[in-house]
């Protein structure tokens, strides 16, 4: 999968986002490519903020 900066302010949820990490490491058998890494790497970081999204909007 081509990988794209998402815009700032994630459009996906954390939960979302933790599905694709979770299918990613599966599907990879729990061993990343270089490119599954970057991948894995973006997805992570998109999920923390959407985290940080989620908490400030449910305060």
């Amino acid at each position: 999968m081509p990988l794209s900066p998402q815009p700032s302010g994630s459009v996906r949820s954390a939960a979302e986002l933790n599905e694709r990490i979770r299918g990613l490491w599966l599907r990879a058998d729990g061993r990343l490519s270089a490119e599954q890494r970057r991948e894995y790497e973006q997805l992570v970081t998109e999920w923390a903020a959407a985290v940080r999204d989620e908490v400030v909007k449910a305060a």
